[in-house]
């Protein structure tokens, strides 16, 4: 009981700083770097973390960066001026922060290949990134352009440096002054179009500014009581983050889940965004979510899965006049097209992933098109050396509607030899799991276009 009361007064203390320190300031116009004008963790604003649909407009969305505010990171020049982001993430004062036009961020955008240039250069002295080809299998057409999305834990901070117990992997490694680099340039070399992050427990000094910048729009919600919040001078909470490209989609509706088992609310979270594609006008859902861990908790993932894809049954079909029309867009009986991206902490052998594999969804892996037969995952997403022993296995997927989409290519994971003896994660790879990238396009185009 006493580590209950605990818990719940470190969610409290966090989660109400966090609140506070995303609400609007007034400040002088030059130095507005990050607003977020309403906080997306519904527990900490006393909302419940169920499902409730949030209709937005892109134009007004909250928690955008302006680029013309940010210290400077090794150069004097306006090219890099946003890249500050980064360096004043490690500053012990504060960000300033207020309410950022959508105006303002559209008209002055960060250059990702300048970013990118950036992060080599400040992991110039670790050794070189691990290399990794697309597999192609089909090749889409330029009328329904591929979407490209990845699905990686990236380790929160406060676990890798306090929890997780990495006996092979230096301290040094984890240093977040660095480590943030290496998770910035996995995602700056595949240009995903979506992102869908699990551990992060610097959304809002790093990820939201930063990748706001570079055209995303973005939802975050964080575990009710967060295992970093028992970390000495934590982050704040973990939880799951959601980006989209603003100039590939539209952003519809947003659901924050908590996930419950057995009728019982669990500490594992989900965020289900319904998007427009601005290309072929085809609506569809994305959910990111992250499942129990550990070896004895089956039956409670099963159950979490269970509730998820109940959720999500209910969620591509909805009751929602304002989604009237791309329910009549989609084919006759069946609801709109899903991607489920996540840290399953399950094998495919365990019952949550046969669950996902039989569900009325329609539902498989992305990541069975790198076997031979199509039908077997790869022998690993995570590689780790722990106090218990080795681990490699399979943990993470990305689920797709199989009547609804092609998947056009795979990224290959890495061998053993470029993962290295000590495993994951290291100098040269920042997360003990593997990310996944897949291109996907529709099979099948709606009937009218916007």
């Amino acid at each position: 009981m006493n580590s209950v009361r605990r818990c719940s007064a470190l969610l409290q203390r966090d989660l109400t700083a966090l609140c506070l320190w995303t609400q609007p300031k007034k400040t002088e116009p030059l130095r507005r770097v990050l607003s977020p004008a309403s906080c997306n963790c519904h527990s900490s604003c006393g909302e419940p973390l169920t499902s409730q649909p949030q209709l937005k407009n892109n134009a007004s969305s909250p928690g955008l960066v302006n680029s013309r505010q940010v210290c400077q990171m090794g150069s004097a020049s306006s090219s890099s001026r946003l890249f500050g982001t980064l360096a004043q993430s490690l500053s012990s004062a504060p960000l300033a922060h207020t309410h950022v036009d959508a105006d303002d961020l559209e008209s002055e955008q960060a250059d990702p290949d300048l970013l990118l240039r950036e992060c080599e250069d400040v992991l110039r002295n670790r050794p070189p990134r691990l290399h990794r080809d697309f597999i192609r299998t089909r090749t889409s057409s330029p009328q329904n352009p591929a979407i490209r999305v990845m699905q990686w834990n990236i380790l929160a901070q406060a676990l890798g440096e306090g929890k997780d117990g990495f006996v092979r992997c230096p301290l040094e490694a984890l240093n977040w002054a660095e480590r943030k680099y290496l998770i910035l340039e996995e995602i700056l070399t595949y240009r995903p179009d979506i992102v869908c992050l699990q551990e992060v427990d610097h959304y809002f000094d790093t990820f939201q500014p930063v990748l706001a910048s570079l055209g995303y729009q973005s939802s975050f919600c964080p575990k009710p009581c967060s295992p970093c919040l028992d970390v000495h001078n934590n982050n704040g909470p973990d939880g799951c983050a959601l980006f989209f490209s603003r100039e590939r989609f539209q952003l519809l509706a947003t659901n924050h889940l908590r996930l419950s088992a057995m009728m019982l609310k669990t500490n594992q979270v989900a965020i289900v965004a319904t998007l427009r594609c601005r290309a072929t006008g085809q609506v569809f859902c994305v959910a990111v979510t992250h499942l129990k861990a550990r070896s004895g908790w089956e039956s409670l993932r099963s159950a979490q899965g269970s509730y998820l894809l109940q959720n999500l049954c209910s969620i591509t079909s909805p009751p929602n006049p304002e989604l009237e029309e791309a329910r009549e867009e989609s084919e006759v009986g069946e609801g709109l097209p899903l991607l489920v991206c996540g840290d399953f902490n399950a094998e495919p052998g365990e019952e949550v992933y046969r669950r996902f594999e039989a569900s009325p969804l329609g539902l498989d892996s992305a990541y069975k098109h790198l076997s031979a037969d199509g039908r077997t995952e790869p022998p690993y997403t995570s590689w780790k050396i722990r106090p218990s022993g080795e681990s490699c296995v399979t943990l993470d997927y990305i689920w797709y509607s199989t009547r609804r989409f092609n998947v056009d290519a795979v990224l290959q994971l890495p061998n053993e030899e470029q993962i290295g003896p000590d495993r994951l994660p290291s100098y040269h790879y920042p997360s003990d799991h593997l990310s996944l990238v897949c291109d996907l396009s529709f099979s099948h185009q709606p009937h009218r276009l916007q």
